[in-house]
C-alpha cells in the first residue's frame, strides 16, 4: 500500500526578507492585477509595470489627533511584479499570514499588507497613550492575508499565558484578545534618571511581538555627540 505524502500547501504571496535582523528588506511578488498596501515612503523599487496610488486610512477628520494613516496601493498591471520594500527603522521584520484573527501594531510598525487585510486606526484613550510615552493609536490588522510588520531592532516573538510585563518601548504588536494596562513602575528617580518608568500589562492567552531597542536611549546616546552651535 502506497504512502501518501504530506503536502503542504502555501498560503499568501511570494516573498523574500533579507539583510535581516538588522536592515531588513522585503521584496514581495505581487501577481497580475492584485495589489498590495505599503506603508507611505517604504517603496524602494518596483517593475515598470506596478503602479501606485496614495490612500490615508482613518480620514481628514482624525489627521489632526495623529490617527490618519497613509498608505501607498501598488498594483501589477499586464505580468506580475516585483517591489523591494525598505521600512524606516533599523530593525528586524516579520510575517504573519492572518487567518481571521486580528493583531493590534505600535504605529510605526506596519510596513505593508494584502488588500484582504484590512488596516484601521483603534485610538488608544487619552490615560493609556500620556502613560505609554508612546504613538497616540494603534493600528488593528484583521482580516485574511499577508502582514509585515518591522521593529527597531531584532524583533522577539512572546506566547503569552496568563500574564506578562513588557516596557511600552519595546512593544511592536500583539494578537487579539489579551488585555492590558498601562502602568507606572519604580519611582520618579527611576522614571527621570533611567528612562525606565511604564510597562504595559498583558492577562490572557496570545503573542505578543517585543523589539530588543528602544527608540529613545538611542537617542539619549546620541545627544552628547550632536553638533553644538558657537557662542
Amino acid at each position: 500500500m502506497m504512502e501518501t505524502a504530506n503536502i503542504e500547501i502555501k498560503q499568501g504571496l511570494d516573498f523574500d526578507i533579507q539583510c535581516r535582523p538588522d536592515y531588513s528588506f522585503l521584496t514581495v511578488k505581487i501577481p497580475s492585477q492584485q495589489t498590495l498596501r505599503v506603508e507611505a515612503s517604504a517603496m524602494a523599487t518596483m517593475d515598470t509595470n506596478i503602479n501606485m496610488k496614495t490612500k490615508m486610512k482613518g480620514g481628514l477628520g482624525r489627521l489632526l489627533t495623529g490617527e490618519s494613516l497613509f498608505i501607498n496601493e501598488f498594483t501589477a498591471q499586464n505580468g506580475s511584479g516585483e517591489i523591494g520594500i525598505a521600512p524606516a527603522s533599523a530593525g528586524d521584520m516579520e510575517h504573519v499570514y492572518l487567518d481571521g484573527e486580528s493583531i493590534y501594531l505600535q504605529n510605526s510598525a506596519f510596513v505593508a499588507s494584502s488588500m484582504d487585510v484590512k488596516t484601521e486606526t483603534k485610538f488608544q484613550g487619552l490615560s493609556k497613550t500620556f502613560f505609554s510615552g508612546e504613538g497616540m493609536f494603534l493600528i488593528k490588522c484583521s482580516g485574511q492575508g499577508d502582514l509585515w510588520f518591522n521593529s527597531y531592532g531584532g524583533i522577539i516573538p512572546i506566547d503569552v499565558n496568563g500574564g506578562y510585563v513588557v516596557d511600552t518601548g519595546h512593544i511592536v504588536g500583539f494578537t487579539e484578545g489579551l488585555e492590558y494596562d498601562i502602568t507606572k513602575v519604580g519611582g520618579y528617580k527611576s522614571l527621570f534618571f533611567s528612562g525606565e518608568g511604564f510597562v504595559c500589562r498583558f492577562r490572557g492567552q496570545g503573542k505578543v511581538w517585543i523589539q530588543t531597542r528602544k527608540v529613545m536611549p538611542f537617542a539619549y546616546w546620541l545627544h552628547p555627540f550632536r553638533p553644538k552651535k558657537g557662542k
